[in-house]
């Protein structure tokens, strides 16, 4: 896990990646901007580029370093990797289990349980901080119903029907949204999740964060040798990495909605920092997006205990230990698998 923190984004609209002995070049009109050692890295993330060189993709696969397209808004395009690696066996495991129901069952209440909980503990926190600027009532109400919904996600005796928990608890926590945004609330209203396009700022900011994740988790998963397009809560559909978005549940709001709040309530990003189509859409500007990728970065490099480990790892790499520890239970080295509690 030596390099698993190093992603390097490259934001420069018109940029072009070439290969020079063993690092990587990355020119924009012409000037050289960066040259990074490759062996210094894990995944490529490019928004929007020139191109990319035969020689730049090789050493990239040639490394297993992932090469990830993004639109200028975080759009997922394309990802180039090597060939697939891992235990022919785990992956044979996970694709019975992905057809079986009642192992389904198992591993997406604990992947719903978690997010659930997670998303509790950031509005207690929220509580706790900020008594005297928050709706006091209306987030403790929520406390008491995402309590209950932890009880449905127990109790439930299918995926359909913990499918409509998860519904039901997300619209709860999405309505404290607005109480934890603590400055220019007028400038980011939050009426609801809205994704294709985001209608507001800060639907636009979770997005783009989301996409970070999804990406993080995605690699992590197949660098222990799973397969990250068949999973056990999320239902395949072709393109979708469906085991990547179940995983990514248990940090959603550990890694990406904190990172967002703290973004907006430090001033970090202001309502300037967007700009809205005539389709109602927003999207970030280009400096924005540098300062999310700088926090984001900043982000992964804290440390916390992990709570099952009981040892200290960078926050950048909980969907590694997540996806190891999910390995270990598919493999029979672990009773069930745990997932990441925010404590």
């Amino acid at each position: 896990m030596r390099r698993l923190l190093n992603t390097l984004y490259v934001t420069l609209p018109d940029a072009y990646l070439r290969a020079k002995g063993e690092t990587l070049v990355i020119s924009a009109n012409g000037v050289k901007e960066l040259q990074v050692p490759i062996l210094n890295l894990e995944s490529v993330i490019v928004f929007g580029y020139k191109g990319v060189s035969p020689d730049a993709m090789h050493l990239c696969i040639e490394h297993n370093v992932s090469l990830v397209f993004l639109t200028p808004t975080g759009q997922f395009k394309a990802r180039v990797t090597g060939a697939t690696k891992g235990n022919v066996h785990l992956r044979r495991t996970q694709y019975r289990w992905s057809d079986n129901e009642e192992k389904s069952l198992l591993l997406a209440q604990r992947f719903l349980y978690a997010k659930i909980f997670n998303a509790k503990t950031s509005i207690q926190r929220t509580l706790r901080d900020y008594p005297d600027r928050v709706n006091v009532e209306h987030l403790t109400a929520t406390i008491t119903e995402l309590n209950r919904q932890l009880e449905e996600v127990r109790k439930s005796k299918s995926l359909d029907y913990l499918r409509g928990v998860e519904g039901l608890a997300a619209r709860y926590y999405f309505s404290c949204i607005p109480e934890q945004v603590l400055v220019k609330k007028e400038c980011f209203p939050f009426a609801g999740r809205v994704k294709r396009p985001p209608t507001d700022r800060v639907n636009a900011l979770l997005s783009f964060l989301y996409t970070l994740l999804a990406n993080d988790t995605t690699h992590a998963l197949e660098s222990v040798g799973l397969d990250a397009q068949i999973g056990f809560l999320h239902s395949d559909r072709s393109g979708r990495n469906s085991l990547a978005l179940d995983l990514m549940e248990e940090f959603r709001v550990y890694l990406a909605d904190r990172t967002a709040l703290t973004l907006i309530n430090r001033q970090q990003i202001l309502p300037d920092d967007f700009i809205q189509k005539e389709s109602g859409a927003f999207i970030l500007k280009d400096d924005a997006r540098k300062t999310v990728l700088m926090e984001w970065q900043q982000r992964k490099r804290d440390e916390i205990r992990h709570p099952y480990l009981d040892e200290k790892v960078p926050v950048g790499l909980l969907p590694y230990a997540q996806s190891m520890l999910l390995s270990r239970y598919m493999r029979g080295d672990l009773d069930d698998y745990p997932p990441f509690f925010w404590k």
